[in-house]
């Protein structure tokens, strides 16, 4: 089977979509099928990738995002054309939601990905009121459902918005690359700061409005108002940055660089004592589940999907500075958190992930190729 992904929302700094594309493809092709990936560029217009062929296709800036969007309608349909998929995959739909008719009018199969939550993207980032706002994404989310084979979405929270539609989404929850993003040493022999000893925060996700990452500043805030000794990285880049080095001027906070490695990575968050994951509107929570891969107990939001993805291996509590704050404390006092941390990543993994999409794809190719009969 040759599997066409097609992404909108991937930079060389994005996080939670580059990294499920990629080990997708890569399990695709290592259980014997062939996955193909357009993106936007820029970079080499086509490669070959452990993740299988990558066209990087011009596309257009979106100012103040970092992303790019690809609106090339009939270039892209002759590239499609020319690379002659079974069955697509999209994982987006802003500019490519055309794709799904595409497919259909070729007997092609085809799949979109919801990674975001559309009801919660229009109720707060725009002003429309909350009912007019749900109305919109009811229909938007219906469109979507009428050109797509099928819906496949991380998250119960992700599908809801479409089963309250009376639309079969499933639900495939994605993985983590638990070789990778491992404790620096046994999770069980863990032993929290004493009374008075610093306390090492991090917080990890984009920094974009979406993700509310001043709610992670604010915490810090609060437990030195508390008089705890608290020091907090932030790993992750994105377009409110600068507002937040202001906003953390007075706080012990340190901004890292963006870093490509990610063994680096996971070894610099596996030497937190609680991680900070703010999140309200994520479908899934790839970076929560990395952290806590690291052994490393997470505090979000209850609102969201990372309630789903962080189960015992966290704390969740309301999206307020004072919540979180008794958050990271209750985690501190945790008895074996940092191993149940662990143990709750363990129950995702990216093999599974891709074994529950190749089966979805399966079904929806031999619907097709029945209808053609």
């Amino acid at each position: 089977m040759h599997i066409l992904r097609v992404a909108n929302f991937v930079s060389p700094t994005s996080g939670g979509i580059k990294t499920a594309l990629r080990a997708w493809g890569e399990h695709y092709q290592a259980l014997g099928h062939r996955a193909t990936l357009i993106i936007p560029g820029p970079g080499p217009e086509i490669s070959e990738e452990s993740q299988g062929t990558v066209f990087r296709v011009p596309a257009t800036p979106v100012p103040g995002t970092g992303y790019s969007l690809m609106w090339d309608r009939r270039g892209l349909s002759r590239l499609m054309d020319a690379i002659g998929p079974d069955v697509i995959e999209v994982s987006d739909r802003s500019t490519t939601r055309w794709m799904g008719r595409w497919a259909r009018r070729r007997g092609i199969a085809s799949m979109m990905i919801s990674h975001e939550h559309m009801t919660g993207i229009l109720v707060r980032r725009t002003p429309v009121p909350d009912a007019p706002a749900a109305w919109m994404a009811d229909v938007i989310n219906r469109r979507s459902a009428h050109d797509y084979d099928v819906i496949v979405c991380p998250s119960r929270f992700a599908a809801e918005e479409f089963h309250r539609n009376g639309i079969d989404a499933r639900v495939v929850p994605l993985g983590v690359d638990l070789e990778t993003f491992h404790p620096p040493g046994d999770p069980a022999g863990y032993v929290p700061p004493a009374p008075g000893e610093p306390v090492h925060l991090v917080h990890c996700g984009r920094l974009s409005p979406e993700k509310r990452p001043a709610l992670s500043i604010e915490t810090v805030r609060e437990l030195v108002r508390r008089g705890m000794d608290v020091s907090m990285t932030v790993f992750g880049h994105g377009p409110m940055r600068d507002q937040l080095l202001e906003r953390a001027n007075d706080l012990p906070v340190v901004f890292h660089s963006y870093i490509t490695d990610r063994a680096e990575l996971a070894a610099k968050m596996g030497a937190a004592d609680v991680a900070i994951s703010p999140g309200p509107l994520e479908t899934f929570g790839l970076a929560a589940l990395e952290v806590m891969a690291c052994g490393v107990p997470a505090v979000c939001p209850d609102e969201g999907a990372l309630q789903e993805v962080v189960g015992d291996g966290g704390y969740v509590a309301p999206s307020t500075p004072s919540a979180f704050a008794d958050g990271v404390e209750a985690l501190l006092a945790r008895p074996r958190a940092h191993e149940i941390a662990r143990r709750q990543a363990e129950r995702f993994n990216w093999r599974a992930s891709a074994e529950n999409m190749l089966a979805i794809h399966e079904e929806i190719l031999d619907r097709v190729r029945s209808a053609r009969r």
